[in-house]
């Protein structure tokens, strides 16, 4: 039986006004944290949502029914943290068993999940993305004010032990060394995962911390390594490359420069309920608003088809019209 009990009639496909076929959802369940990455959180912290704001797990599972039944067949679950929420592992089992999620992933920091990959792994868990900036304990504490290296490298080992697919996440900032970047691409040279690079995003708050180099990671890592361009056989935010002699792949993700548009296949939740049909725009839809009120299963597909009808061309032009970018951390959004 559907949540609702209203489900509403299932569509082969989402496909906004400019003919791209949407198929993921990234999901944020909370917009708490338990680092302090200086690129994400402004210098003067952020007022995070009320606990009653946030939208209550048997919600989410309902708004992911009414994804599925639109169309998208990928979840991935963010924050904040997603473990940084108190019990999240009973809600993923629930997203994992809803008829047409083919694919359940998580985005998270590592902190609080390491005793959590058997229940992971048991559940059948698509993939991990670990963000992971640097390998030098001194640098990580400075990055995000704690002490916890150890705690995101056991997350690390126990993925690539259970055979977890794992992608790492790491973010280039101005004065990320070379050395910085040889030692996190030294983790896909000698394990079977991929490690991507991404543009600094300007979701943080005004607190001093330039983009680097946008446009210009390609040529970076090009000067650093032999690079062979992996053609790419769905959409995908990541540029891939084999390099000889590493047994995973490099990537790129050049979020900033919005390289990646004319193909991408994602709609956002924020931890507010809020849909976003690009991580430019400033919110497109108050789902939170619809659950909460007496609308059913099908007047929510329907106004998310009507969002998705009006979607913006590219991340420029949804910024310029909106006048996102403004939040005050990537935690707000769902990173």
């Amino acid at each position: 039986m559907h949540p609702s009990g209203n489900r509403p009639a299932a569509h082969p496909s989402l496909v906004d006004n400019h003919g791209r076929s949407i198929t993921y959802l990234r999901l944020a369940v909370t917009d708490r944290c338990n680092l302090r990455c200086r690129y994400c959180m402004p210098a003067r912290g952020v007022r995070f949502v009320p606990y009653e704001d946030i939208l209550r797990y048997e919600e989410l599972v309902r708004l992911v029914h009414v994804f599925a039944d639109l169309g998208i067949s990928k979840v991935r679950i963010t924050g904040g943290e997603p473990f940084a929420r108190r019990d999240i592992l009973p809600f993923l089992k629930q997203v994992k068993s809803i008829k047409g999620i083919d694919g359940l992933y998580i985005t998270t920091n590592g902190i609080a999940m390491a005793e959590h990959l058997d229940a992971l792994r048991e559940m059948g868990i698509s993939g991990i993305n670990l963000s992971l900036d640097t390998l030098d304990p001194g640098l990580f504490r400075r990055l995000t004010g704690k002490d916890r290296l150890d705690r995101v490298m056991a997350t690390l080992h126990g993925c690539l032990k259970r055979k977890i697919p794992l992608k790492i996440n790491t973010v280039i900032l101005d004065d990320t060394s070379d050395k910085t970047i040889r030692d996190i691409a030294g983790l896909a040279r000698q394990y079977p995962l991929a490690v991507r690079f991404i543009e600094k995003m300007p979701f943080s708050g005004g607190n001093g911390v330039k983009n680097s180099g946008q446009g210009q990671l390609q040529q970076r890592l090009a000067r650093l390594f032999s690079l062979e361009r992996i053609q790419a056989t769905q959409p995908s935010t990541a540029c891939l490359f084999k390099v000889p002699g590493f047994t995973g792949t490099l990537g790129i993700i050049e979020g900033h420069s919005r390289k990646f548009c004319a193909t991408c296949n994602k709609l956002r939740v924020t931890p507010l309920g809020i849909l976003k049909t690009c991580l430019y725009d400033s919110g497109v839809l108050d789902l939170k608003t619809m659950l909460r009120s007496s609308h059913n299963d099908t007047a929510i597909a329907g106004a998310v088809l009507a969002a998705v009808g009006k979607r913006h061309a590219d991340g420029r032009q949804a910024e310029e019209l909106c006048g996102g970018g403004n939040e005050p951390s990537m935690a707000s959004i769902g990173g």
